[in-house]
Protein backbone atom coordinates (compact mmCIF):
# COMPACT_ATOMS: atom_id res chain seq x y z
CA UNK A 1 0.00 0.00 0.00
CA UNK A 2 1.25 3.43 -0.90
CA UNK A 3 0.28 6.29 1.39
CA UNK A 4 -1.08 9.49 -0.11
CA UNK A 5 0.91 12.68 0.35
CA UNK A 6 -1.83 13.99 2.65
CA UNK A 7 -3.58 11.67 5.11
CA UNK A 8 -5.73 13.25 7.83
CA UNK A 9 -5.54 11.77 11.31
CA UNK A 10 -8.75 12.25 13.28
CA UNK A 11 -8.67 12.29 17.08
CA UNK A 12 -11.68 10.32 18.29
CA UNK A 13 -13.34 9.75 21.66
CA UNK A 14 -14.06 6.02 21.15
CA UNK A 15 -11.89 4.20 18.63
CA UNK A 16 -14.14 1.13 18.38
CA UNK A 17 -17.24 3.24 17.68
CA UNK A 18 -15.45 5.31 15.04
CA UNK A 19 -13.86 2.22 13.49
CA UNK A 20 -17.27 0.55 13.20
CA UNK A 21 -18.80 3.70 11.65
CA UNK A 22 -16.08 4.09 9.02
CA UNK A 23 -15.82 0.37 8.21
CA UNK A 24 -19.40 -0.88 8.41
CA UNK A 25 -21.40 2.21 7.38
CA UNK A 26 -19.14 4.23 5.11
CA UNK A 27 -17.27 1.27 3.62
CA UNK A 28 -13.64 1.93 4.50
CA UNK A 29 -11.27 -1.03 4.75
CA UNK A 30 -8.70 -1.41 7.50
CA UNK A 31 -5.23 -1.20 5.97
CA UNK A 32 -3.58 -1.74 9.37
CA UNK A 33 -4.15 -0.89 12.99
CA UNK A 34 -2.67 -0.80 16.47
CA UNK A 35 -5.56 -1.65 18.82
CA UNK A 36 -3.39 -1.11 21.89
CA UNK A 37 -3.09 2.54 20.79
CA UNK A 38 -6.68 2.89 19.57
CA UNK A 39 -5.36 3.51 16.04
CA UNK A 40 -6.51 2.46 12.56
CA UNK A 41 -5.32 3.38 9.07
CA UNK A 42 -8.35 3.22 6.77
CA UNK A 43 -8.79 3.24 2.99
CA UNK A 44 -11.73 3.67 0.64
CA UNK A 45 -10.66 3.63 -3.00
CA UNK A 46 -7.98 6.32 -3.20
CA UNK A 47 -9.12 7.97 0.05
CA UNK A 48 -7.07 7.38 3.17
CA UNK A 49 -7.48 8.51 6.75
CA UNK A 50 -6.35 7.57 10.22
CA UNK A 51 -8.35 7.48 13.44
CA UNK A 52 -6.66 7.70 16.82
CA UNK A 53 -8.34 7.51 20.22
CA UNK A 54 -7.67 10.46 22.49
CA UNK A 55 -5.75 9.50 25.63
CA UNK A 56 -4.25 6.26 24.29
CA UNK A 57 -0.83 6.37 22.68
CA UNK A 58 0.09 9.77 21.29
CA UNK A 59 -2.62 12.41 21.39
CA UNK A 60 -2.19 15.65 19.47
CA UNK A 61 -4.19 18.19 21.43
CA UNK A 62 -3.82 21.82 22.34
CA UNK A 63 -2.90 22.23 25.99
CA UNK A 64 -5.72 23.87 27.90
CA UNK A 65 -8.23 23.56 25.03
CA UNK A 66 -11.36 21.56 25.84
CA UNK A 67 -11.77 18.17 24.20
CA UNK A 68 -15.42 18.24 23.20
CA UNK A 69 -17.60 17.29 20.29
CA UNK A 70 -18.20 18.23 17.58
CA UNK A 71 -14.60 17.97 16.41
CA UNK A 72 -13.40 19.42 13.12
CA UNK A 73 -15.59 22.50 13.22
CA UNK A 74 -15.33 24.35 9.91
CA UNK A 75 -13.94 21.34 8.05
CA UNK A 76 -15.59 18.83 5.76
CA UNK A 77 -13.70 16.08 4.00
CA UNK A 78 -14.75 15.30 0.43
CA UNK A 79 -14.50 11.59 -0.39
CA UNK A 80 -15.17 10.22 -3.88
CA UNK A 81 -17.04 6.91 -3.96
CA UNK A 82 -18.42 4.79 -6.78
CA UNK A 83 -22.05 4.84 -5.58
CA UNK A 84 -23.45 7.05 -2.82
CA UNK A 85 -26.71 5.05 -2.75
CA UNK A 86 -25.05 2.04 -1.12
CA UNK A 87 -23.70 4.19 1.71
CA UNK A 88 -27.00 6.06 2.09
CA UNK A 89 -28.83 2.73 2.49
CA UNK A 90 -26.44 1.57 5.23
CA UNK A 91 -26.73 4.90 7.07
CA UNK A 92 -30.53 4.80 6.86
CA UNK A 93 -30.61 1.20 8.15
CA UNK A 94 -28.50 2.33 11.13
CA UNK A 95 -30.75 5.39 11.68
CA UNK A 96 -27.86 7.81 11.14
CA UNK A 97 -29.17 11.27 10.25
CA UNK A 98 -27.60 13.22 7.41
CA UNK A 99 -26.12 16.66 7.98
CA UNK A 100 -26.92 17.63 4.37
CA UNK A 101 -29.33 15.52 2.30
CA UNK A 102 -28.49 14.02 -1.07
CA UNK A 103 -28.15 16.62 -3.82
CA UNK A 104 -26.73 17.13 -7.27
CA UNK A 105 -24.37 20.09 -7.18
CA UNK A 106 -22.41 21.64 -10.04
CA UNK A 107 -19.25 23.64 -9.34
CA UNK A 108 -17.47 26.01 -11.69
CA UNK A 109 -13.96 24.94 -12.60
CA UNK A 110 -12.42 27.54 -14.87
CA UNK A 111 -14.54 27.50 -18.08
CA UNK A 112 -16.74 24.48 -17.31
CA UNK A 113 -18.64 22.85 -14.47
CA UNK A 114 -18.05 19.58 -12.63
CA UNK A 115 -20.89 17.74 -10.98
CA UNK A 116 -21.24 15.85 -7.72
CA UNK A 117 -24.07 13.67 -6.48
CA UNK A 118 -23.34 14.20 -2.81
CA UNK A 119 -24.46 14.27 0.79
CA UNK A 120 -22.84 15.16 4.10
CA UNK A 121 -22.87 13.05 7.26
CA UNK A 122 -21.19 13.64 10.62
CA UNK A 123 -19.13 10.82 12.09
CA UNK A 124 -19.57 9.91 15.80
CA UNK A 125 -17.23 12.76 16.82
CA UNK A 126 -18.77 15.40 14.56
CA UNK A 127 -16.25 15.36 11.69
CA UNK A 128 -18.17 16.11 8.49
CA UNK A 129 -17.80 13.75 5.53
CA UNK A 130 -19.00 14.88 2.10
CA UNK A 131 -19.35 11.68 0.12
CA UNK A 132 -19.85 12.12 -3.61
CA UNK A 133 -20.00 10.32 -6.88
CA UNK A 134 -18.65 12.12 -9.94
CA UNK A 135 -21.28 13.33 -12.44
CA UNK A 136 -18.67 14.44 -14.97
CA UNK A 137 -18.28 17.81 -16.67
CA UNK A 138 -20.56 20.15 -18.58
CA UNK A 139 -20.48 23.48 -20.27
CA UNK A 140 -22.88 25.72 -18.49
CA UNK A 141 -23.73 29.21 -17.44
CA UNK A 142 -20.44 30.34 -15.99
CA UNK A 143 -20.67 33.21 -13.53
CA UNK A 144 -17.48 35.12 -12.94
CA UNK A 145 -16.71 37.93 -10.55
CA UNK A 146 -15.05 41.22 -11.35
CA UNK A 147 -11.94 42.36 -9.50
CA UNK A 148 -14.07 43.75 -6.66
CA UNK A 149 -15.73 40.38 -5.99
CA UNK A 150 -19.05 41.41 -7.61
CA UNK A 151 -21.02 39.63 -10.30
CA UNK A 152 -21.11 41.74 -13.48
CA UNK A 153 -24.26 43.28 -14.45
Amino acid sequence: MRENALVPELAVIDWRTSRTFYRDLIGFEIAYERPEEGFSFLTLGDAQLMIDQIGIGRTFKVEGAPVERPFGRGLNMQIRVADVSVILDRLAAASVALYLPLEEKWYRRDDHEVGNRQFVVADPDGYLLRLFEDLGERRGPIKTFDGAGQLPG
